[in-house]
């Protein structure tokens, strides 16, 4: 089992030079494998790594980059061409790999060997990289299993982190909790789950998308290939690391109570792709990140012992959780209503118990319509909400 751990560097002036140097160099290596690839009528990997040798002999700079730093660029290559050769066997449109930019490359990595991370008891250790020297890392939480590789990542925003592989043997125990949760996504409350609980929609980026517009007003007017441009350009990529921040914990403490609450967690298997055609949601639907929620809950669940189940979407919102009848509505009704066993509740919530019997099977849930009714109708203000619970575990997440 894999784990990968995600810290931030601080290198020295002289340190970040010779780190982006080092990647300039990968960057030509890459481009240039790429250009044996083109050139070859059947792909071969080996063929172009065995190449590395008269590379270095033609171009004597390559020498101050670490071996195994160079060989990885052949692997990254064929994965990238695996990834597309897959993408086309599952049916959709691919193009050719392309040669990468200045700004197009942004890691590289040391594979086996060439690294060391040397404690020294605090949260500031160091990480020693072979020809570059030490550099102060930000390990927050403990390392746990065998590094086998650590990845070396700028952003956009200049700053460097370091991503360390590491194998775990030991495999997680199942979970004994036998709770089990239905979980519908959706746009004004982000999450709403079987048992009543619900969290709005942060909305990250309409809340900064004022001053994003803004910084990248001021970048529109610079000179292009101007310093300026690139001072703005920065200022501009840290306004979007701060929203990517802020969504990620979120969806990072609300993807850790439901492992942390449930065994048996229920998900909808949604087609994201085509639901962003609708050009009038497509913005918040992108905000949301379903997506990376979904991934995160199943990431977590795999480390903890906890069963992930996905299930299709298909008229989860149309049918009626007690009675198993279609009650057609609209997407602004918010009210599910059902003629048939006058069941009402709302309908993110009568979704996610549907969603919970499609993977137990069409038995209702013990609770009555009669116990359950009151406590749904949002337009009472009698849900649950995560913000309105002060004593519960979930306040921390809202």
């Amino acid at each position: 089992m894999q784990r990968t751990h995600k810290f931030r560097m601080y290198p020295s002036g002289q340190q970040e030079d010779q780190m982006l140097w080092t990647l300039d160099r990968c960057r030509f290596v890459y481009n240039q494998m790429l250009d044996g690839l083109n050139n070859q009528e059947k792909p071969n990997r080996y063929e172009l790594q065995n190449r590395l040798p008269a590379m270095k002999g033609q171009y004597p700079e390559l020498r101050g980059v670490y071996s195994k730093v160079l060989q990885y660029e052949p692997y990254r290559l064929f994965s990238a061409l695996w990834s597309l050769a897959q993408l086309k066997k599952n049916g959709k449109k691919v193009g050719s790999l392309r040669f990468k930019g200045r700004n197009r490359f942004k890691t590289f990595t040391y594979n086996q060997s060439g690294f060391r991370i040397i404690s020294t008891g605090k949260w500031c250790q160091r990480l020693h990289l072979s020809k570059i020297g030490e550099i102060p890392l930000r390990v927050h939480r403990k390392i746990e299993g065998i590094v086998k590789q650590i990845t070396i990542k700028r952003y956009p925003s200049g700053k460097w982190f370091s991503l360390i592989s590491c194998e775990v043997r030991e495999k997680p125990m199942p979970t004994r909790n036998r709770r089990k949760v239905g979980i519908d996504v959706g746009l004004n409350s982000l999450v709403y789950d079987s048992d009543g609980n619900r969290a709005d929609h942060p909305r990250c980026l309409n809340k900064s998308l004022k001053r994003l517009r803004r910084v990248q007003r001021k970048q529109s007017k610079r000179e292009k290939g101007s310093n300026n441009r690139n001072r703005q350009r920065i200022i501009v990529a840290r306004v979007h690391e701060r929203i990517v921040n802020q969504r990620d914990d979120f969806l990072h403490k609300l993807s850790r109570y439901y492992v942390n609450d449930y065994g048996l967690i229920v998900l909808e298997r949604l087609n994201i792709t085509n639901m962003v055609k609708n050009h009038h949601l497509a913005k918040s639907i992108m905000d949301a990140s379903w997506s990376k929620l979904i991934q995160m809950i199943e990431h977590k669940a795999e480390c903890a012992g906890v069963h992930v189940v996905r299930v299709s979407a298909r008229n989860t919102t149309q049918k009626c959780s007690q009675c198993g009848n279609v009650v057609e509505k609209s997407l602004s009704v918010r009210t599910h209503s059902c003629p048939h066993c006058g069941f009402v509740a709302d309908r993110d919530y009568n979704s996610a118990l549907e969603i919970l019997n499609n993977a137990l099977g069409r038995e209702p849930p013990e609770s009555t319509p009669v116990e359950t009714g009151p406590l749904l109708l949002s337009n009472q203000g009698q849900v649950r909400s995560w913000k309105q619970e002060a004593t519960s575990k979930i306040t921390s997440i809202a």
